[in-house]
């Protein structure tokens, strides 16, 4: 037995919508195949976007995109993906796979996408190759409104308005692939660049991560446990500007992968066993770790949590399946990234003080992907049904909560048995989510509320094995499902949770 303690009268922070974000690089069949056909596909499509795809992405109400890159970002000049296509410069994608980029999909696609989506934008910017000059221009082509060479080339290109960049992130792993740059190094040249990200429409708020009136401008923060960049990076940042410094930046950046123990050896995506199952996870828990570490130092600099720590790089990273392109970084999905999407967004909603934005590596056909496509078919991944479970909690309020559950694991891979978080949304309904990482006993759960809201409760469920997967010849086996095993109480509610399961429960105020 666990017993599950929250108390709905003690509110904390905010959960940042954003916090559910999705990444699209020109990496594989993400972009080309994933997101976008063309218009003159046969795939459904509008103005050349999936309309599967784009469905799917709104049916969990996706809040951001992060685009168009990765380190393809720091190798991207924007004015190759503007103008009649047929003119478009082509590039060899040295990253990834060395294909040949033909820039069909640039920045008037990317902008239609998010329109189609309903979500924000993030757009991450060259610093690695490109110029002060061209990342200028681009903010001036993107937002200005008014007559200048950009906007008059905006206009040539079909677009006489603006568009609204919400985030915008200078440059990328500047660490590695964005220029194997030291800390000082890049804190001075973002210092330069974020000079020139211009706020062409004036706000008259306070500069924050959480303020929508401006460009939120994102800069480039460690690789996992590098405490050394953050510390480099914030001291450079503050020197001689200290009552600037939340007016030139809004968020710093995390990137880290969970990559199981004998990555090296190409660690399958679908055949594990148990002990590679609790390795993975206890490698998915370290993000707690990684928070709380350079959380410490952002507060040495910022102790009112003006400034976002921004995770816009995370998921599972394993072998490619066979006969895939190397440099495609395509894998399945089984159950056991359904379970490190739910630890890892338990923990960044309890650490939303902070975490302010996250973004999945990647949204479709790459890395721990939430739809696969191959054709016109596409397949929904465990990993979307945790988004499409844990959606009530965007811009929701997290509550005080707590558990007691034993330890689980083989060998030296322990980890707690059961992770949740819970929160109040704005009609004050409670929003909790529970998941269970046995892979083979279910648990019963005690759950005491303080607070808890009068009205009925509701539950979906997501369950199966460790390595059940949709396939496109089985696209629906893994999949949620409505859950009636819960008993009301005086003071809470009471249910037996299945083993490798993930639970989203309401209560209705």
């Amino acid at each position: 037995m666990a017993k599950y303690y929250i108390n709905a009268q003690h509110k904390l922070s905010k959960i940042n919508k954003e916090i559910y974000g999705h990444f699209s690089e020109h990496l594989g069949r993400c972009i080309y195949g994933g997101i976008y056909v063309g218009e003159d596909s046969e795939i459904p499509n509008v103005n050349g976007m999936r309309t599967d795809v784009v469905e799917a992405l709104k049916e969990i109400r996706i809040p951001v995109l992060r685009w168009p890159g990765g380190c393809f970002a720091d190798e991207y000049h924007w004015k190759d993906g503007i103008g009649p296509k047929k003119l478009r410069k082509k590039m060899v994608n040295t990253h990834w796979g060395g294909v040949t980029e033909d820039n069909s999909f640039g920045t008037h696609e990317y902008m239609e996408l998010c329109s189609q989506l309903g979500c924000e934008t993030y757009i991450n910017g060259n610093l690695g190759s490109g110029t002060v000059q061209e990342m200028s221009e681009w903010v001036e082509y993107m937002t200005l409104d008014g007559v200048s060479p950009m906007t008059d080339l905006r206009a040539a290109n079909g677009r006489e308005k603006p568009w609204k960049v919400d985030f915008f992130g200078v440059g990328n792993e500047n660490w590695g692939c964005g220029g194997n740059m030291t800390p000082e190094y890049y804190a001075n040249e973002y210092r330069r660049y974020q000079t020139y990200v211009r706020q062409y429409k004036d706000s008259d708020k306070p500069a924050s991560i959480d303020n929508p009136e401006r460009i939120r401008r994102i800069a480039c923060g460690p690789n996992v446990d590098d405490i050394e960049w953050t510390q480099g990076l914030l001291k450079t940042l503050f020197r001689h500007c200290e009552a600037k410094f939340h007016g030139n930046t809004d968020g710093v950046s995390l990137h880290y992968y969970v990559l199981p123990e004998g990555f090296d050896n190409k660690v399958s995506a679908t055949q594990f066993d148990e002990k590679m199952y609790y390795n993975t996870l206890s490698k998915a828990f370290y993000m707690q770790n990684l928070i709380l570490m350079h959380q410490a130092v952002m507060d040495q600099y910022d102790p009112e949590k003006k400034l976002g720590l921004i995770v816009d790089e995370w998921g599972a990273w394993y072998a490619v399946e066979p006969g895939t392109n190397p440099g495609f970084l395509y894998q399945q999905n089984t159950m056991r990234d359904a379970m490190i999407a739910a630890i890892t967004l338990n923990i960044f909603n309890k650490h939303s003080d902070r975490v302010k934005m996250a973004n999945i590596a990647q949204t479709v056909n790459v890395l721990q992907s939430v739809l696969l496509t191959e054709g016109p078919r596409m397949v929904k991944t465990p990993t979307w049904h945790v988004f499409d479970l844990y959606k009530e909690h965007q811009d929701a309020q997290l509550v005080e909560s707590s558990l007691e559950s034993e330890t689980i694991g083989e060998g030296e891979y322990l980890i707690q048995s059961i992770t949740e978080s819970a929160s109040l949304d704005a009609e004050g309904n409670l929003h909790i989510t529970v998941a269970n990482l046995s892979p083979s006993k279910a648990y019963s759960l005690e759950t005491v509320v303080q607070g808890m809201p009068g009205g009925p409760v509701s539950a979906r469920i997501l369950s199966g094995k460790i390595d059940d997967k949709n396939t496109f010849e089985q696209p629906e086996l893994v999949g949620s499902k409505e859950f009636q095993g819960i008993t009301r109480s005086e003071n809470g509610f009471s249910l037996t949770i299945p083993a490798c399961s993930v639970a989203a429960i309401t209560i209705k105020a």
